[in-house]
């Protein structure tokens, strides 16, 4: 294994981004994922039911909430970048990750906005509010594809394949014969 894939399978900072095999990024875009997915269903329900603003409302947090992970996610998912080897496919598609998230946070960010401008309004989400959270979920659709790729295909942050087959090792049994 070469020193730059060793590299990249480690932490810049273990407190920060996760121990080795550990990494926090993973862990942490589950709360975007989440809230914002949550905050489309809300955004599709406050056209369905009779008294929409509590579900408004309630798309409003979550995409705050959402915004919020993603900016802790994003600290540690730049930690695991600092360690990839710059000019490699893997370092260009973590900057493109990365890129992307970037600006659908940026469009989280102004859809909260837009909507705590009408904060009060009883009535439900504007159509222009949920067609942009349905484009920035398709958005993050790809860049999670992307981040996949840099787990699953390039091993960033994924421990070394000689220290996962200790997980493939059968457990010694004592033999009930002895």
């Amino acid at each position: 294994m070469t020193r730059e894939i060793q590299q990249a399978k480690r932490p810049v900072s273990a407190a920060l981004a996760g121990p080795y095999g550990h990494p926090f990024h993973p862990i942490l875009v589950t709360v975007p994922i989440g809230a914002w997915v949550a905050s489309l269903v809300f955004d599709i329900a406050s056209h369905i039911v009779g008294n929409p603003g509590f579900l408004t409302q309630g798309s409003v947090w979550l995409i705050a909430i959402g915004v919020i992970g993603a900016l802790l996610a994003a600290v540690a998912g730049f930690l695991d970048l600092l360690a990839i080897p710059t000019g490699t496919r893997a370092f260009r598609t973590g900057l493109i990750h990365m890129s992307l998230n970037l600006v659908i946070v940026g469009a989280y960010i102004g859809n909260f906005f837009w909507r705590y401008a009408g904060y009060g309004h009883p009535g439900s989400v504007a159509i222009g509010q949920l067609v942009l959270s349905a484009v920035s979920l398709a958005a993050l659709a790809v860049s999670g594809y992307l981040g996949g790729k840099l787990a699953y295909r390039y091993g960033v942050r994924v421990a070394e394949e000689t220290t996962q087959t200790e997980g493939y090792r059968p457990r010694h049994r004592p033999s009930l014969s002895s």
